[in-house]
């Protein structure tokens, strides 16, 4: 499989006068073609297959699930990652799985690509960008071979959100401005983003699944009622969802303004398991913040126990209750939305959806299946509740069943088990480098 590698800081990327301020009224950025692309890119006239993904953060957990899948079902990847919260090695696992999947299905893998390169630095992005450009035999003008956006850049921590709001903020907001300002110069319009269910505030405390129509941006009519719904927000917690809010209504704005551009939001639950490959899993390089993370520290003795925050919330057994959803279920939903996108098959061109499983889970319960499956016990305490939670949060998703044709086929075993699977061949390769084998990771890195 064919793939690149492109390193570069903001420092000593090309300034560009149209690429210096993106979030003013841009036109097409007129920077030449970068040398680092020369004989990478196949930009022959009748090669129509030449047509890409662009993921950003496209090696974090999500991220790296989600360019696998897409590998999976045919499409060529670029990812953009600049590996401040992911590792190198993630590219070299997803390109393995992807040549072993083809290679078992007897057809060709796609190509994937990787820039090591913060998604805000500009000037870089427009050299990848004008490397993209092609001009079909039909067309009398360029246009991008990128036919598709997937945006998961985005810091997540609530706690870090709370005493760090403007580094979200300027992340999270800013960067999604200027970014999807320089993708519209280059005429690429489809976009999916990564957005939360922690739009919906404390509605998730009212005990009832959550709908798309509890947070809307235009106004709408509650399914089966004449109720009006009037756009905003109700009791966001916290910073971090405030941003996932506010980029939802510039994304709505942007494209009420603009017909052209296709828009789908993609409220996240509970992401937990991982490949069932166990060669990708959650990796986080800082302190782990999601439950299953935190978790699997304390299995393999890193964590002496388990911080249960809040045994007092209105739930079955005082434990928080969340919509545990599979990861590769997960990053399925993102295929079927870009599908859906791409075929011009949206009711609106903006629109949003939640992917979830419809089906709430106490941390208590995941914790207990974890002990199952694993045959080990997880040493626990209650701690009080940590600032910006809420009790529950569960998904109501027949829109995504009914528009995507997507739901979920994986259970909260199967992630436990997919995370049990994950520790074993990740001690596996500990062994055989110990031993100065390579196994499974000189497969990898070759």
């Amino acid at each position: 499989m064919a793939f690149e590698l492109l390193r570069r800081s903001s420092a000593d990327a090309p300034h560009s006068p149209t690429c210096s301020s993106p979030s003013s009224d841009i036109g097409t950025p007129g920077t030449e073609r970068s040398v680092l692309f020369e004989g990478t890119f196949d930009a022959s006239l009748d090669n129509l297959h030449n047509q890409y993904i662009l993921v950003t953060g496209g090696l974090g957990f999500i991220g790296s699930h989600t360019s696998l899948e897409l590998l999976k079902s045919g499409y060529n990847v670029i990812v953009i990652d600049d590996l401040s919260n992911s590792f190198r090695t993630v590219f070299d696992r997803v390109q393995l799985l992807a040549q072993r999947y083809h290679t078992a299905q007897g057809t060709k893998c796609p190509t994937i690509q990787l820039h090591d390169v913060d998604y805000r630095n500009i000037p870089a992005l427009c050299t990848l960008l004008d490397a993209h450009k092609t001009t079909f035999p039909w067309e009398a003008t360029p246009r991008s071979s990128i036919i598709g956006v997937i945006h998961f850049a985005a810091f997540k921590a609530v706690e870090e959100s709370i005493r760090q709001p403007l580094k979200y903020y300027s992340n999270n907001v800013s960067g999604l401005i200027d970014f999807t300002s320089t993708l519209g110069a280059y005429g690429i319009k489809n976009f999916i983003f990564s957005s939360s269910a922690t739009v919906y505030g404390t509605v998730a405390n009212k005990g009832v699944p959550l709908r798309e129509e509890h947070c809307v941006h235009r106004p709408e009519t509650f399914p089966g009622t004449a109720e009006l719904v009037e756009q905003g927000c109700t009791g966001i917690t916290n910073p971090y969802g405030r941003t996932k809010w506010m980029c939802e209504a510039i994304l709505s704005d942007l494209a009420f303004s603009d017909p052209e551009w296709t828009i789908v939001a993609l409220r996240y639950f509970n992401p937990i398991g991982c490949d069932e490959s166990g060669l990708l899993g959650e990796d986080p390089k800082g302190i782990p913040t999601n439950l299953l993370p935190v978790v699997v520290k304390v299995m393999t003795g890193q964590f002496d126990q388990l911080s249960m925050f809040g045994t007092d919330w209105d739930t079955p057994d005082g434990t928080a209750v969340r919509d545990f959803i599979h990861v590769t279920d997960l990053a399925r939903g993102h295929i079927a939305a870009l599908a859906t996108a791409t075929k011009g098959e949206l009711r609106e061109n903006f629109r949003t959806f939640n992917l979830g499983t419809g089906t709430g889970n106490s941390v208590t319960d995941v914790v207990e299946a974890m002990e199952t499956v694993s045959q080990k016990p997880i040493p626990r305490k209650a701690v009080g509740r940590r600032a910006g939670d809420v009790g529950s949060c569960v998904a109501m998703a027949g829109r995504s069943q009914e528009e995507l044709k997507w739901k979920t086929e994986k259970t909260l075993r199967d992630a436990c088990e997919d995370i049990v699977n994950f520790l074993r061949v990740r001690e596996e390769e500990q062994k055989l480098l110990q031993q100065g084998q390579g196994g499974v990771v000189a497969e990898v890195s070759s």
